[in-house]
């Protein structure tokens, strides 16, 4: 907590509260930093994070990823479609958001065509795993931050802008 702290300058409420479970809190840590370390790009990542965000409902989790996105010079139109769960007009991005979706929706068990049409878009095999990867650690924070009821700082309000 006290990195955290450091690096945003406060301590969120959502951290706080996952820090109940000091396992889970570490686990959450240290999921993160593996999928931060994978092959897919910054903003793909974020597209993964915010389609589980968006999909599981985590008000927290939408705005403080809508901060990011910003800081990695996502345009509006981006970040409303990924809050909104429409289809973003970047096919590239947008075969990410679909795959996350079909992750989500059948538990891992994609068929051919939608892993085909993932990979299509130059990702790889490594990729679709670190999708499953993503899935499993935002799937983690969002269900924890609705759980706990981890309310909005104004902090992350205005860094999101929203």
């Amino acid at each position: 907590m006290e990195a955290t702290t450091r690096h945003l300058g406060y301590l969120p409420s959502a951290v706080a509260r996952l820090a109940t479970s000091p396992q889970l809190l570490d686990g959450f840590q240290k999921l993160t930093a593996l999928f931060d370390a994978t092959t897919l790009d910054p903003l793909a990542r974020e597209v993964v994070v915010m389609t589980v965000a968006a999909r599981n409902d985590c008000h927290v989790c939408v705005l403080m990823h809508t901060a990011r996105l910003r800081a990695l010079g996502a345009d509006d139109a981006l970040i409303s479609a990924l809050r909104t769960g429409a289809d973003v007009t970047d096919q590239r991005l947008d075969a990410v958001r679909q795959f996350t979706l079909a992750v989500l929706d059948t538990a891992g068990g994609v068929d051919d065509a939608t892993l085909a049409a993932f990979l299509d878009h130059g990702f790889t095999r490594q990729n679709a795993l670190e999708v499953v990867l993503g899935v499993g650690t935002y799937t983690l924070s969002t269900f924890a931050n609705r759980l706990t009821r981890a309310p909005a700082d104004p902090q992350l309000t205005a860094a999101a802008g929203s």
